[in-house]
């Protein structure tokens, strides 16, 4: 953690969990106001970047290990995958929202939207995983040297 400063290492440690909150909120939210899981996914990751750039890669790491990172994006797309797949056996087509056919809900509610909040969800955990992976990765190679010393010593940490 050398030639960082200590300021930007302070404000970011206390700015990272609004980040990620404010990025949880777009998620849950998104099919009621602007946002959604693609944007909340971006936000989720941005809070682990911040951590990244300002406190190191060891840290970073440390926060969110490459191996629940590399879940988190396949737990994502399996979700979508599998809401997709009850729209076509409960609804007959791919990403039919069939809980909106079986629960209403009422409008302008936070479960009033069926299978569009799951959708989110999944959506946001897979943006989250695949961006945090792809700077980290990034990271690790902007190092120099050998990437996969890098990557062992950042899972065994």
């Amino acid at each position: 953690m050398k030639n960082r400063s200590l300021i930007v290492q302070r404000v970011s440690r206390w700015l990272a969990p609004f980040i990620f909150i404010y990025g949880l909120q777009v998620i849950l939210y998104g099919h009621l106001s602007p946002g959604g899981g693609f944007p909340g996914g971006v936000i989720l990751a941005s809070a682990f970047i911040l951590i990244l750039l300002s406190r190191g890669k060891e840290e970073a790491g440390r926060r969110l290990p490459l191996s629940r990172a590399g879940r988190f994006d396949n737990t994502g797309a399996l979700v979508f995958l599998a809401v997709g797949l009850l729209g076509l056996v409960l609804g007959g087509s791919f990403l039919v929202n069939f809980l909106q056919r079986l629960f209403p809900g009422r409008p302008f509610s936070l479960l009033s939207s069926g299978t569009i909040p799951i959708n989110n969800l999944a959506i946001g955990l897979k943006i989250w995983g695949g961006i945090f992976l792809a700077v980290l990765f990034l990271s690790v190679l902007r190092v120099g040297g050998d990437p996969d010393r890098g990557l062992k010593t950042m899972e065994e940490e």
